[in-house]
């Protein structure tokens, strides 16, 4: 973007810089951005001999994106014999070797004895040749000083104002030590070990919430990968304070569905029950869409374990889905591949509920799904018997 990272209201440096001589520039572009690099590194005073399409150039100036102070003050002159004229120290810029006995430079050892001439009071200046073919020997051999610049040999060539911009660059990095416009903003002071073992009990107590630390025999190491991830990140106190809050919402979002959370299990039975003695008429489409969508974001605590096992376990995997719609009818689990529900049995459950779910058992069989129940403490107590039972039904119908 044009101007982008220009503040106004800053000052810029004021340096005593080399001089800018641009030899036969063709276009005029490539004179403005040449000048927006120069502004970019403190250079300030730019001379052109001869260019191609004259001075003063639209062209130019739209391409300075607002470096109008160095065009402005631009010097124009007949010859780089006069250009040249007033200075005691050259530099002649090339990507080509000219076979002349005169000192070879890179940009930054140019820069060094630029800076220490200028400040003994005398005139520097770089010219730069070009776009088509650079500069002549004889333009080349009025410099005291060649720079070249370490670049692919296969392909050395440069834009004009590519060229002035990494000039511009090692001068003003020299003449400016190396100070760069601004710094990472104060941070606040770094977390004390206290408020790291608070955040990381608060972390681990969410955690076994949603049963994330399994299984048993590898929670330890997940722990201490856990704390070394917080403890490299070196975070700072405010940024305790944000994690925390973090966690903090991901644990209120649990309270409700309206939240977008998840219920804990007996939320969730409560949930399931409500649901069966107000649903009892033929629900639409778009009701069932969401009610289907409720119960996927709220399981119990049985179905969570449960929909682990039969995700994870290649006997089941890839086979059932959890809380999809069939017809007008949502079992907790379906496989359309085997024509197989299951229903999940809490204990107690009410005259409602039995009703609901021997409705539902009549319309899945009346279309030739199996239906199998599986009390929700069987899970709980001994989940792979109820696996094994699963597997048995499944093998039967195939």
């Amino acid at each position: 973007m044009t101007g982008s990272g220009t503040d106004k209201s800053k000052a810029g440096f004021e340096i005593e810089g080399p001089i800018v001589i641009l030899v036969e520039p063709q276009l005029g572009e490539n004179i403005g951005m040449a000048a927006r690099a120069m502004g970019n590194f403190a250079l300030g005073r730019l001379r052109l001999v001869n260019p191609r399409d004259g001075w003063p150039s639209l062209s130019a100036q739209r391409a300075a994106a607002g470096a109008d102070h160095i065009l402005e003050r631009v010097e124009l002159f007949h010859s780089v014999e006069q250009a040249v004229a007033d200075l005691d120290l050259l530099f002649a810029t090339t990507a080509r070797a000219h076979d002349q006995a005169k000192p070879v430079m890179a940009p930054e050892a140019a820069a060094t004895e630029m800076k220490q001439h200028i400040a003994g009071g005398g005139q520097v200046g770089i010219l730069f040749g070009r776009e088509r073919w650079g500069l002549t020997n004889e333009e080349v051999a009025r410099a005291n000083r060649i720079i070249t610049f370490p670049v692919n040999p296969g392909f050395a060539s440069l834009n004009l104002a590519q060229a002035v911009l990494l000039m511009g660059y090692e001068w003003f990095k020299l003449a400016t030590e190396g100070a760069i416009p601004f710094a990472a903003p104060e941070r606040s002071p770094r977390a004390s070990q206290h408020q790291m073992d608070s955040f990381f009990e608060n972390l681990v107590r969410e955690l076994d919430r949603v049963e994330f630390l399994r299984p048993v025999e590898k929670r330890d190491t997940m722990l201490v990968n856990l704390r070394n991830i917080f403890f490299r990140m070196e975070p700072t106190k405010q940024d305790m304070h944000t994690l925390h809050g973090v966690i903090m919402a991901i644990a209120e979002g649990r309270k409700g569905p309206a939240k977008g959370g998840v219920l804990d299990g007996e939320q969730a039975t409560r949930l399931r029950a409500l649901l069966a003695e107000h649903g009892q008429g033929a629900p639409s489409e778009g009701t069932l869409r969401g009610l289907a969508r409720l119960l996927r974001r709220n399981p119990t605590d049985a179905e969570r374990i449960l929909w682990q096992a039969l995700t994870r376990d290649r006997r089941f995997a890839g086979q059932f889905k959890r809380q999809t719609p069939v017809g007008r009818q949502i079992p907790d689990f379906v496989s359309f591949v085997h024509r197989l529900a299951i229903e999940l049995v809490n204990e107690g459950e009410t005259a409602t509920i039995l009703a609901d779910r021997a409705g539902r058992r009549a319309w899945l069989e009346s279309r030739n799904y199996r239906v199998i129940d599986i009390n929700v403490s069987d899970v709980e107590r001994d989940l792979e018997t109820e696996l094994v039972r699963l597997e048995r039904m499944i093998a039967q119908a195939t």
